[in-house]
């Protein structure tokens, strides 16, 4: 009975990021919806939310179970935001600092862009398009942390530990961040060497930004923190563009890296401190 237990909480996970993965996939190859001028993937985000509750609904786990504690919510969103916030403040002044040691810093500008794995690309300044970057990664980290750390890690925390459930679900999540590379290459905008480097540092950051995540949905008992820092991750590279003078974000990868890894560090040493605490 254990077994069969433990195969139907597989087969379920899997099922749901196998079905999200196919719409996910159809936008990106098919719709582009962030290719057009609305300039995000959302329709995938939007259905996976429904999917979301779907599934937790049919597996008799309530939403609190997943981490949307209503109590906690406020609080725990500030500081999510206050941390992602702070990371890329030092981030952004490394950088700064970087592009004036070599006498080409010009401004920092605040401005829409789309997202590219190497470099952002468009200039949009009107309201309607700050608004759509917002709800955009508003509906994207519902969908991503719902799924990734509220259901797969819930379902999974069933039969395996916290960190086996984490890894599982940051992998999952890692591997959810390869579709980008694949329709460059398919569209002939990448080589295969690049395409095959660019997953790489995809699924490796993305697997490890997933675990952070995770480790933050434990520590505070709720999704929101998480929710907080995954959304300052997202949009703010998307809004506040360091400039040179042979063009804009052209170190943005530098930037993504620091803050990344100076988070990911921050929260592993707070969340060893509360485990030997535990003990």
């Amino acid at each position: 009975m254990d077994v069969m237990k433990r195969m139907k909480i597989w087969n379920v996970v899997l099922g749901t990021y196998l079905l999200c993965y196919i719409f996910r996939t159809l936008e990106y190859f098919v719709l582009r919806t962030d290719q057009t001028w609305v300039g995000e993937a959302i329709v995938h985000k939007v259905l996976g939310i429904v999917i979301l509750f779907g599934v937790s609904a049919c597996m008799k786990i309530t939403v609190t179970q997943m981490g949307f504690v209503k109590e906690k919510a406020f609080c725990d969103l500030v500081k999510g935001l206050a941390f992602g916030c702070s990371v890329f403040v030092l981030a952004y002044g490394v950088e700064i600092m970087i592009a004036v040691s070599q006498g080409s810093f010009s401004s920092l500008q605040l401005y829409v862009s789309t997202y590219a794995i190497s470099q952002n690309t468009g200039y949009r300044t009107e309201f309607l398009f700050f608004l759509i970057c917002i709800i955009g990664n508003i509906v994207n980290v519902i969908m991503e942390e719902g799924i990734f750390r509220g259901l797969f890690t819930k379902l999974l925390e069933q039969k395996h530990s916290f960190v086996v459930s984490a890894m599982i679900s940051s992998c999952l999540f890692g591997f959810w961040h390869m579709i980008g590379p694949v329709r460059n290459y398919v569209d002939e905008t990448m080589s295969m060497n690049g395409m095959i480097a660019n997953i790489a540092m995809l699924v490796i950051t993305s697997t490890l930004v997933g675990f952070k995540f995770a480790m933050l949905t434990k520590m505070t008992g709720s999704l929101y923190m998480a929710m907080g820092d995954h959304f300052v991750n997202n949009t703010i590279v998307n809004l506040l563009h360091v400039v040179s003078d042979t063009g804009a974000d052209e170190m943005m990868v530098v930037r993504v890296a620091i803050a990344q890894s100076v988070s990911f560090i921050l929260v592993l040493l707070c969340y060893i401190r509360r485990c030997r605490k535990t003990l």
